[in-house]
């Protein structure tokens, strides 16, 4: 009889075979060996054992050979202690798969209500098991993840850094330049990876096989065929190049004359400011990895859609029946992708009304309250149907972010709608004034803010401001910057009490690791994946820490240097809050794919402690949002790398060289949209360089910056100022909730829902998330329990397909009618916004006979 062993060597296993005469079931452990004697080597029992199951048919699909080779090597001993310890671990993971847990809990109790008979009760034993030790519990993650890995496929090569190069700079570019116009042009994620792989396949095919002398090391010009690693790695540079800078949008506020008009802003103060505030957020990311990377519960739900992409587009597949399909990932990918290409003009240029599908309103036209409830564009958005565009039916990424937090923060959305109302309707703080959901500012009489009433040179002039008004903003608005405050405390209390064992324990490998630069961080970590990587030298932390100095260095000699009027201990201040909120806040994001910025604390904060400065409160924020924003965007590509299992100090490397190449390109944009486009950010520019985020920055940063928090709150919205307690009570309150009811609550996410509320304010409402929560529940919930072997196949690549194929008719759409507007008139253009739902200015009531709202005559200062 045949016996299978293992002995691990802390990198990749060693499986042998040896003969025995016993032929019974035996499991021993001898010196780090495994050995186990097969009572079960029919495979196609073991195969029926996976059928069975329901919840595992998806590692029939490629994996299946190796999970086998895996079960046949493992002890039923050992099997318990594995599932023992993941029972534990993965207790309160709302991201496990719920079937799998009752399985493994029953299995642990070695009882006969699991109505199995020995030999297939240690087959479900050993199964569960090897998938825990070998491959991955979550199926999304295996859709996506091989469980193994080979060193010798080529990742960082030449050609590799030269397509990687070319796209980061053409993407930044244009990028930057189309992000100031409206509609923008966007070359994002998935589109840059189409284009990718041509390239790549086309320099397989061009390029000589010759080498270079670099710097006295030659490489390869072609390492023959183009790779999956390859692929990754260039996918990395893009990701982290190829999106526009977030100090462009700030330098512009700063440099026009219609904002601040500041003459000493040049390329010196662009470039070190560009620099620093990208590669700030680099270095930072690097710290947070044994919080976001390496622990198996950071899934990173949205970056999934990118591994699958790529992977349907360079690795083989066997052709399998999946419940009847028996198409290709490939094939399947650019039918959907062609049939979405041709059918986006539908909705976003031929007939209109059908993205902003508000039929409800189109009964009355002219009814206000109609149009407040189930408008799509100044109302709450209460439509059954409210769109066939999947560019807004995507708000939600219902194929990529796990059921449980697209259904927590709908329902936040839902219980925002029903406050707002009732705020609205009892026109609490003179709400009713105003439309009501809206980011606009407006003044006593319920036109839009006039800012320039009451500066005067970028400061506050008091005396103008109280001839004029104080600033009043939308019922939604108001419950926007509740909610976000609320949110911040909220978030940092509850994650830190229920994640504190995780967060203490990295912390302590951190300092560890300052000590003793000799240990490895993969040592503390047991995952196959972890296991893999360790063949891979790791990048020091005290790397990302000299990155994180230059680049706040870089910034300090740039506020100092040029008169920014910032003073830099305000800078460190904000930099400080971030990192307090950054690890709770990524945790939230690797495992539920929300994402909380804290721009809006940084604004705040920057009002306070440089009051009537608008530019030091433009500044403050710009750190503010990139200690948070860049840091998670560098940190999941590093988990992007980590599951392609691509070298850490390649990955290194690459994101260095892609943020070089982004901060050069975008600074050289800038210059030339400033120098280059007349009437730049003007509402009647020519073609439309109307700058949307700029326009709401500038207002942002003089509402609370140069007006200022105190003013703004302490008079007109002091219930704002208690939304920080509020939420760190609220906190205790669901984290005692958790403790108590663990299994009634386990999927019911306070932050979750808290961020639904948040997404009141502006225009977005009920009516871009409603559809998304259907499309959930049916592909994450129904396709994935009832076709889990289908839904791993294809469900990434029908994301990937639907995103791409809208990107790709946008562009064209873009370019070739809008650009040079091609005018279409007709009732399916039209009909959308001809009523009171699209013309966003009714109010619900009347402005009062005194001639202005709000608080009386010369109360304000």
């Amino acid at each position: 009889m045949s016996v299978y062993y293992e002995k691990s060597n802390g990198i990749t296993p060693d499986i042998g075979r040896i003969s025995v005469r016993d032929s019974s079931s035996i499991s021993e452990k001898k010196d780090n060996i495994t050995v186990a004697v097969l009572s079960f080597e029919d495979r196609e029992k073991i195969i029926d054992r996976i059928r069975e199951s329901g919840d595992l048919e998806d590692i029939l699909d490629e994996d299946a050979e190796f999970m086998l080779e895996k079960m046949k090597t493992m002890g039923v001993e050992e099997a318990y202690e594995i599932l023992t310890a993941a029972a534990d671990y993965h207790s309160d993971d709302v991201n496990f798969p719920v079937k799998a847990m009752r399985k493994i809990r029953l299995l642990l109790e070695r009882n006969e209500a699991s109505g199995l008979d020995q030999e297939s009760f240690e087959l479900d034993v050993r199964l569960q098991a090897c998938l825990m030790k070998y491959h991955s519990p979550y199926p999304e993650v295996r859709a996506v993840c091989k469980p193994v890995d080979d060193p010798t496929i080529p990742a960082e090569t030449l050609r590799a850094y030269l397509i990687g190069i070319f796209w980061v700079a053409c993407a930044s570019f244009i990028n930057q330049l189309f992000n100031f116009r409206r509609p923008y042009l966007y070359l994002n994620s998935t589109v840059i990876q189409i284009l990718v792989y041509p390239t790549g396949k086309l320099c397989e095919r061009i390029l000589p096989r010759a080498t270079v002398n670099i710097f006295g090391k030659r490489f390869s010009l072609n390492n023959g065929p183009w790779t999956f690693k390859e692929q990754m790695f260039v996918t990395t540079m893009t990701n982290v190049g190829a999106g526009s800078s977030n100090f462009t949008n700030y330098v512009v506020v700063l440099k026009l004359p219609m904002f601040f008009g500041l003459n000493f802003i040049g390329f010196g103060f662009m470039f070190l400011m560009n620099v620093s505030s990208q590669f700030f957020g680099f270095g930072v990311a690097g710290l947070l990895r044994r919080w976001v990377i390496y622990p198996t519960k950071a899934v990173w739900p949205t970056i999934l859609p990118t591994l699958q992409l790529n992977k349907t587009l360079l690795l083989p597949e066997t052709k399998k029946n999946i419940h009847g399909w028996t198409i290709s990932k490939y094939k399947f990918f650019f039918i959907t992708f062609t049939c979405m290409f041709f059918y986006f003009f539908i909705p976003d240029y031929l007939f209109p009304a059908l993205s902003t599908f508000n039929w409800i309103t189109w009964i009355a036209p002219k009814n206000k309250i109609l149009a407040f409830v189930t408008g799509s564009n100044i109302g709450m958005g209460f439509n059954p149907w409210p769109t066939f565009d999947w560019s807004v039916i995507s708000y939600s990424s219902p194929l990529v972010l796990p059921f449980f937090s697209n259904a927590n923060r709908y329902f936040g959305t839902i219980l925002g709608a029903l406050i707002l109302a009732a705020m609205y309707w009892s026109n609490y703080n003179s709400t009713g004034y105003m439309p009501p959901n809206t980011s606009n500012v407006y003044d006593r009489t319920g036109q839009v803010y006039n800012l320039s009433r009451v500066i005067v040179d970028g400061v506050l002039d008091e005396n103008r401001y109280r001839q004029y008004s104080p600033p009043y903003i939308s019922a939604g608005n108001l419950m926007n910057l509740g909610a976000v405050y609320a949110l911040y405390t909220l978030s940092f209390v509850y994650i830190t009490m229920n994640e504190w064992p995780l967060i203490s324990e990295a912390l302590r490998g951190f300092i560890r690791n300052l000590k003793d630069r000799q240990i490895s961080n993969y040592d503390r970590y047991k995952d196959p994946i972890s296991l893999m990587m360790k063949q891979y030298p790791e990048v020091p932390d005290w790397w990302f820490l000299i990155v994180f100095v230059i680049s706040l260095a870089m910034g300090i000699v740039g506020l100092t240097a040029y008169p920014s009027t910032t003073p830099v201990w305000a800078l460190i201040v904000i930099i400080l809050v971030s990192l307090v909120f950054l690890i709770p806040t990524a945790i939230i994001y690797a495992v539920t794919g929300f994402n909380i910025s804290v721009n809006n604390l940084a604004v705040l904060l920057g009002g306070y402690m440089v009051p009537g400065n608008g530019v030091a409160n433009v500044l403050c924020r710009l750190y503010g949002n990139n200690t948070d924003e860049q840091a998670e965007s560098f940190i999941s590509d590093q988990k992007l790398a980590h599951y392609a299992k691509l070298p850490p100090r390649a990955v290194f490397r690459a994101q260095i060289l892609a943020t070089a190449v982004q901060v050069f390109t975008t600074t050289g944009a800038i210059m030339f949209l400033i120098n280059g486009i007349p009437d730049l950010c003007s509402f009647t520019q020519a073609s439309r360089f109307v700058c949307t985020f700029p326009h709401s920055l500038y207002a942002e940063s003089l509402l609370l910056g140069v007006v200022g928090p105190t003013r703004t709150f302490n008079v007109l919205y002091p219930i704002l100022k208690y939304a920080f307690l509020i939420g760190a009570l609220a906190a205790v309150l669901f984290w005692a909730i958790r403790k108590r009811y663990n299994n009634a609550f386990k999927f019911v996410h306070p932050v979750l829902i808290l961020g639904g509320v948040a997404r009141w304010g502006s225009t977005y409402n009920l009516s871009y998330y409603t559809e998304g929560f259907y499309v959930s529940a049916f592909f994450m919930v129904f396709v994935r329990r009832r076709y889990l072997a289908w839904w791993t196949k294809y469900n990434y690549v029908l994301s990937s397909a639907l995103t791409g194929g809208v990107a790709f008719s946008g562009i064209l759409i873009f370019l070739a009618l809008q650009y040079h507007p091609h005018k279409l008139t007709w009732w399916g253009t039209t009909v959308q916004s001809s009523g009171v739902d699209g013309q966003g200015v009714a109010t619900l009531y009347d402005r009062p006979e005194v001639g202005y709202f709000g608080v009386p005559a010369g109360s304000w200062q």
